[in-house]
């Protein structure tokens, strides 16, 4: 197959995009990779196609390497299978529900643990079929409220899921294990090197345990603390961190008049106290059941709504001042409080706590002096957000940090959850009926190029990895129209398109278009051949990342080329 920049589908463009924030969603726009088609839906060009391409033979090695068997499942699904999880009423607006021609209710596969259930649970009824495991790359469809970034966060998405399954948990142990180690292999192939792996939040895949692949940079909606002592990483949703309050003299109870001192920051400031010393009343409500829950917490902190969740076992919005709830909003406080009412937690950066000043349920009033203490409480529940200023909660010293990252893989346990729900059964060896547990994996094809392109690009374009690049090579012919130039660079394209991918450009236009163009591609390696070079008999060879620039002769070529890309595979581009 011959590839021409001449033929190749997709304009490149001098600006910048007004609406990419995001470097890959400006570049990948600029360069002819992705067009947009609505709000988080893009459409492929070819130089996106066949970097996905790449991408998904690499992630299949992987899987298939450790025994995943690859199946396909469909985008499309009746309502019943997600009413026997019971995510069909669960997830909210996300999960997109439409009825066909016959007015029966589908949905639109966000994930596919229903319908891989669905698969294999009449395919393995006896304990001798496990363990085993399958994976499928496929179309997904989740109705994301802020889709952002270009590729990062979209609504419509192409992406490897995998999902195990196992009559015992030391068998998923090794899976999961097995798979943890594949998703470092994958990222390692397509050239990435600043991710981590933390341990994060279930969300409403539900399980036991859960980790994500992160890969560190400054645009990623996640964060993740981070300790560079000891090594400690977790999401924010999970971390935790020491926040141990400051020693206090004991002083006498008593009520203070506060008129319109409602905000944390009105009181620090009209008192001349740390927001440390202050109880913060946060107002939730259940999304399903509509329960009304208070939770104490340090002035300086917020509450994780991640952590919350988990608590509560559903999700949990924040209120904010109403009539229709019966509270003195701005001066909630534990004392005086009606606590038969409403669920109420006690967060554990206040245990211990002493001389706090919080809310008298009173207009205008609050109370100073409060020792937790007094209130005889039992339990205290960690429901607050990790942050920089705590105590790595594993070494205990201030080596804490927050970092910004884009998450590029996740894995779960998710035990019986799908398989019970679902009456999935098999038959042991005593013939007990049973459930088997379940891991699931993915990994977002479309997200993963984008986070390629955050890690490796300047400011003239992309430079993609030898193992995912779109060509490999890409020779710029500068003046075509010579007929020796054109002789010498159709010749060269041919004999290197046997061995590596390779494209040629042979337009009649300007070396500065042509060349800004080549950076847009992104290509690892650069031939120029020129009439100057045809006439000194040196030829340039350069890579996309600046670490070489050659003068060889014509024989000297194809030789250097294999050279150059041989240590590119070894040293993926920064």
């Amino acid at each position: 197959m011959k590839m021409l920049m001449s033929q190749l589908l997709g304009n490149r463009y001098k600006e910048w995009p007004a609406d990419a924030i995001a470097k890959s969603h400006g570049l990948l726009l600029r360069g002819g990779y992705i067009r947009q088609v609505a709000s988080g839906i893009y459409s492929q060009l070819p130089l996106a196609q066949r970097i996905s391409n790449k991408i998904i033979k690499i992630i299949k090695e992987e899987m298939e390497q450790i025994g995943f068997e690859e199946v396909l499942m469909p985008i499309v699904m009746p309502k019943e299978l997600w009413e026997e999880s019971g995510r069909y009423y669960s997830v909210q607006n996300e999960l997109v529900r439409f009825k066909d021609r016959t007015e029966h209710d589908m949905v639109l596969g966000m994930t596919h643990e229903e319908a891989v259930v669905q698969l294999t649970r009449t395919e393995a009824i006896t304990y001798t079929k496990y363990p085993f495991a399958v994976y499928q790359v496929q179309t997904k469809f989740r109705d994301e409220a802020r889709p952002r970034s270009g590729l990062i966060r979209v609504r419509e998405f192409l992406m490897k899921d995998a999902y195990s399954f196992h009559t015992t948990k030391e068998s998923l142990d090794e899976y999961y294990k097995l798979c943890f180690n594949a998703y470092m292999n994958i990222f390692k192939r397509v050239g990435l090197k600043n991710f981590i792996a933390v341990k994060s939040d279930i969300g409403m895949m539900g399980g036991d345990e859960a980790h994500e692949f992160i890969l560190l940079c400054e645009i990623g909606e996640d964060s993740i603390a981070i300790c560079q002592k000891c090594g400690y990483k977790a999401n924010v949703e999970v971390a935790d961190g020491l926040c141990e309050l400051p020693k206090t003299r004991t002083q006498p109870r008593e009520e203070i008049y506060t008129p319109s001192l409602k905000t944390i920051n009105e009181l620090q400031n009209a008192l001349q106290i740390s927001p440390q010393r202050i109880i913060k009343a946060c107002i939730f409500r259940t999304k399903i059941t509509s329960k009304l829950t208070i939770v104490f917490i340090r002035g300086d902190l917020e509450v994780n709504e991640s952590k919350l969740k988990a608590l509560l076992r559903e999700e949990a919005l924040p209120q904010t001042a109403s009539a229709e709830i019966n509270l003195c909003w701005g001066y909630i406080g534990p004392v005086n409080l009606n606590q038969d009412q409403y669920n109420i937690y006690y967060d554990e950066s206040l245990r211990g706590a002493t001389g706090m000043i919080c809310g008298a349920n009173k207009e205008e009033y609050h109370i100073k002096g409060l020792n937790i203490t007094d209130l005889k409480i039992t339990e205290f529940v960690n429901l607050y957000k990790a942050t920089a200023e705590m105590l790595c909660p594993i070494c205990k010293t201030n080596h804490l940090e927050i970092k910004r990252g884009i998450e590029i893989g996740n894995i779960f346990k998710l035990g019986d959850k799908y398989t019970k729900a679902m009456n999935m059964i098999y038959t042991d060896k005593t013939g007990k009926e049973k459930n088997p547990i379940m891991g699931c994996y993915g990994i977002g094809v479309g997200r993963l190029l984008a986070a390629i392109v955050e890690e490796n690009y300047d400011e003239n374009g992309p430079i993609w990895p030898a193992s995912v690049a779109p060509f490999e090579v890409h020779i710029i012919a500068i003046k075509a129209q010579d007929e020796a130039v054109n002789t010498l660079a159709r010749q060269l394209y041919e004999e290197l398109k046997a061995k590596v991918s390779v494209i040629l450009d042979n337009r009649h236009l300007s070396a500065g278009v042509q060349f800004a163009e080549a950076d847009l591609v992104g290509a690892p390696i650069r031939i120029v051949i020129s009439p100057n070079a045809i006439e000194s008999g040196e030829f340039e060879i350069s890579t996309r990342c600046q670490t070489h620039t050659l003068k060889v002769c014509s024989s000297k070529i194809r030789e250097t080329v294999e050279k150059l890309l041989t240590y590119q595979s070894e040293q993926p581009p920064v």
